[in-house]
């Protein structure tokens, strides 16, 4: 007899298949950067659910990664929204507090910024993707590195470690994986200086927004495929850790939370620490008041987009 599946289960089987046969419609995941003393790109956009899309669909199709979509949205079922539902899409992003050129990539965020100099009577741009990060046990570093090595179509030869990994849950893994629909790399690789890690494309789309590699970061394959085609060899690489970030837009104060990364939730009282002090580092002086009910709530919800904290005359205190 034939054995029906959970909702969950057939959720999995229809996001894997409609990841692996997909072909997103282009998003934007270029701007303008912002004018001197202004920190935030891009709109908040809600989107109705569809029967035949899972939220992960969803967050592809509009260039978002997995976690980040699930943190907008926490009461719309991942593999089963609800017809019509309305979804949210968190595509506004306060620049993380590095030097804005080459490549950032933030951790905690999921994401990864690009800085495009102004060139040949065009403005200087911003390009953002998802990623995938290091798990707990195989942490992406963090630090300054450079990209040293383009490779199309890479081959991939896993370390021993991942190889013993594998094993050890019954599964043999070869230590030479061709190009191919099979390699984990995906088309495109871009080698960093920090021995062993790339950035590079994926065969599993439906994992890029989350912390599940072995150390590398992964992007959609349409989306590496553009930063491939973009960056040089020697661009500067920065990977840095800002679960918080303070940004200013046509004078008002905005606060973006994302969960940390760590073993076990971080509790609000440290969040909150975190979040004034990143307040303050952007405040840096200026005439402003700050909404505690504001600052409040975004620690609270960690949902991943940025909020206005400063004060209107009819915000709460």
């Amino acid at each position: 007899m034939r054995q029906a599946l959970s909702p969950i289960t057939t959720g999995i089987a229809l996001c894997a298949w409609l990841c692996a046969h997909a072909q997103p419609a282009a998003a934007e995941t270029r701007y303008v950067m912002p004018p001197d003393g202004d920190d935030l790109v891009g709109a908040i956009e809600t989107v109705p659910a569809s029967a035949e899309e899972t939220l992960l669909d969803v967050a592809r199709r509009h260039d978002l990664g997995q976690t980040e979509i699930v943190l907008a949205n926490p009461d719309v079922d991942r593999w089963l929204p609800a017809e019509s539902a309305p979804i949210l899409l968190p595509s506004r992003y306060i620049l993380p507090a590095a030097e804005r050129r080459g490549v950032v990539l933030n951790l905690p965020e999921f994401r990864l910024y690009h800085f495009v100099p102004a060139q040949d009577g065009q403005p200087a741009m911003v390009e953002t993707f998802p990623v995938s990060v290091g798990r707990m046990d195989w942490k992406t570093p963090l630090g300054t590195t450079e990209i040293i090595r383009k490779q199309e179509d890479p081959a991939w030869h896993p370390p021993a470690s991942i190889r013993e990994e594998a094993a050890a849950r019954g599964e043999s893994l070869p230590a030479y994986v061709p190009p191919g629909p099979d390699n984990p790399l995906g088309r495109h690789a871009l080698r960093l200086g920090i021995p062993g890690y790339l950035l590079h494309g994926t065969n599993k789309p439906w994992g890029v927004g989350m912390q599940v590699t072995h150390g590398c970061v992964r992007l959609y394959p349409e989306h590496i495929a553009r930063l491939f085609g973009s960056v040089v060899v020697g661009t500067p690489v920065q990977i840095v850790d800002q679960p918080l970030k303070a940004g200013w837009w046509s004078g008002e104060l905005y606060l973006e939370v994302h969960p940390p990364l760590g073993d076990a939730p971080t509790p609000d009282a440290v969040l909150m620490e975190r979040a004034l002090d990143a307040v303050e580092a952007a405040v840096a002086g200026r005439d402003i008041r700050i909404s505690g009910r504001a600052l409040r709530d975004a620690v609270r919800r960690r949902a991943g987009y940025p909020v206005q904290i400063s004060r209107t005359d009819s915000a709460g205190a």
